[in-house]
C-alpha cells in the first residue's frame, strides 16, 4: 500500500469534515453547477483539504474529485491506481442543514475500491474499510466491526434517498408490498445509506437516478467488506474507470443475500 494507512484517511477525513462543519454553522452561499447541482464554500474548502492531504500521503498516485477538473479518459485509463474522492457528498442535505452528508474518500485499485472512508461530520460517524473488514466508529468510542445481514422476505427494510426518491423506487417499495408485506422505510441522504446496508440496518439501497463513480465508491468498499453486494440491473459489481464517462449505471446496494430486486420494478 506505498506505507498509507486506513487511520491517515480517517483523520484527513476528519480534517476535512471539520472545515465543512465550520461553514454549516454559519451564514453560507450557495452556487449552482452547470447540471443545477448545488454548489458551496464547503465542498471547495473540503477539497484543498483532501487534495493536498492525500499529494502529502501519496505524492504519485493521481485523484479524481467532484471539485476538480476530470482528466481526459485517454490519460486516466491507464492508471491502475487511483484515488476517488466526494469531498461533500449530500449537498443538497448540507444546504438544507438535515446533517445527512458525507466525506467520501476511496483508493481504487484496477478498477476496484480497496480502501474506503465514509465520514458525516454533523453526526460525528465514521465508516471505514481495507482487505482487514469493516468498521464503524461513533465519536471518541471504540470502532466496532460491522456486518451486512442476511435478509428475510417477511421484514424487508428499504433505505432511500431523502431527495432523490422517483417513480420507479415508488414502484418497487408497492409491489415489495403486495408481495411481501409494507417494507420499513428508511429515508436518508448522501452515501449514508449504503453504510446503513453494511451495518445491518437495512436490507436495500436501490438507485436508478444518475449517479457518480464518486458517490459510490468509499461505500462500496464498506459495503462489500461488510458482506454485502453493490452490484448493478445485470447483477454485476460497479467497478471504477473502466469508461470514458464517470457516470455510474442503475445499481442495487444490498445485504448478504443475493436477490433479484428487477422482478419488483415490472
Amino acid at each position: 500500500m506505498n506505507n498509507i494507512e486506513l487511520s491517515a484517511l480517517i483523520a484527513l477525513s476528519r480534517k476535512a469534515g471539520a472545515a465543512i462543519m465550520e461553514i454549516y454553522r454559519s451564514d453560507f452561499s450557495v452556487q449552482h453547477k452547470g447540471d443545477q447541482s448545488p454548489l458551496t464554500e464547503a465542498d471547495l474548502a473540503a477539497h484543498r483539504i483532501i487534495a493536498m492531504g492525500l499529494a502529502a500521503l501519496a505524492p504519485a498516485i493521481p485523484l479524481i474529485s467532484e471539485e476538480a477538473e476530470l482528466a481526459p479518459f485517454a490519460a486516466r485509463q491507464s492508471w491502475k491506481r487511483y484515488w476517488l474522492v466526494d469531498p461533500l457528498d449530500g449537498t443538497r442535505e448540507f444546504v438544507k442543514r438535515n446533517d445527512e452528508f458525507t466525506v467520501n474518500i476511496a483508493l481504487i485499485e484496477q478498477g476496484v475500491a480497496t480502501m474506503g472512508v465514509v465520514y458525516a461530520p454533523a453526526l460525528d460517524i465514521c465508516y471505514f474499510a481495507d482487505s482487514e473488514g469493516a468498521w464503524k466508529q461513533e465519536g471518541d468510542a471504540p470502532a466496532s466491526p460491522i456486518q451486512a445481514r442476511p435478509m428475510s422476505l417477511e421484514q424487508i427494510t428499504l433505505a432511500v434517498s431523502r431527495s432523490h426518491i422517483g417513480s420507479k423506487t415508488q414502484n418497487l417499495i408497492n409491489n415489495v408490498s403486495h408481495r411481501h408485506g409494507t417494507p420499513e422505510i428508511i429515508a436518508m441522504g448522501s452515501s449514508l445509506k449504503i453504510c446503513l446496508i453494511a451495518e445491518g440496518k437495512a436490507d436495500l439501497y436501490l438507485r436508478l437516478g444518475l449517479t457518480s463513480e464518486w458517490d459510490t465508491a468509499a461505500g462500496q468498499c464498506v459495503l462489500e467488506q461488510a458482506g454485502g453486494y453493490l452490484v448493478d440491473r445485470h447483477g454485476l459489481r460497479l467497478q471504477y474507470n473502466l469508461k470514458d464517462t464517470i457516470l455510474n449505471p442503475e445499481f442495487f446496494a444490498c445485504g448478504s443475500t443475493l436477490h433479484d430486486w428487477n422482478q419488483y420494478l415490472d
